[in-house]
């Protein structure tokens, strides 16, 4: 399905919802207003339009609030652990993985620069690891290993077992994705 077709389900799901007119929603840092008429998401900071595969992710977010967030299960599973991945493991490493090795994997320490301007937390694990709050009672766990005699560096992202009762699998690939790209 293209972002317009998407989109267009996004929308009509939140009116089906009763959804006000006028909500917001804070993601990573930025806060987005979301306008049901006239069907718009934009970045409060930036007061400029939220691109399409973010303005989705944020619809299907404010659709799981309305119908009510599920609890924080406490387990962290990684996305080879969340169901119906056929197909999606590689573009995942590619977009979400590989870019936090390249940019951390020498020097793993040096992520914790994004807590600065990134809502989370360090925690315990691995060489070097933080929970970052994606959406309110979303959290991510990013977990780096520094290279060693055998092994080059590695990195992973955990997901509260939750995740599968907000987001579909290609929303987690893509919010695993922003993730990335804000790091």
């Amino acid at each position: 399905m293209g972002y317009e077709a998407a989109l267009k389900k996004a929308w009509e799901e939140l009116v089906f919802l009763k959804a006000p007119n006028n909500l917001s929603v804070k993601f990573l840092a930025d806060e987005y207003a979301v306008e049901l008429l006239p069907r718009r998401v934009f970045s409060l900071s930036c007061n400029i339009p939220a691109h399409d595969h973010l303005s989705i992710l944020i619809l299907h977010f404010l659709a799981a609030s309305l119908k009510g967030l599920p609890a924080l299960s406490g387990q962290w599973v990684t996305f080879r652990e969340l169901s119906g991945i056929q197909g999606y493991y590689q573009a995942y490493r590619q977009r979400a993985i590989e870019p936090i090795i390249r940019k951390y994997g020498q020097e793993p320490q040096a992520i914790k620069s994004v807590l600065a301007r990134l809502p989370g937390s360090l925690t315990t694990g691995a060489d070097l690891a933080l929970v970052l709050e994606t959406f309110p009672g979303v959290p991510l766990l990013i977990k780096l290993w520094r290279a060693d005699s055998e092994f080059g560096p590695e990195a992973n992202l955990y997901f509260d077992a939750n995740i599968k009762d907000i987001f579909c699998i290609e929303d987690v690939v893509v919010l695993a994705q922003l993730v990335a790209r804000q790091l």
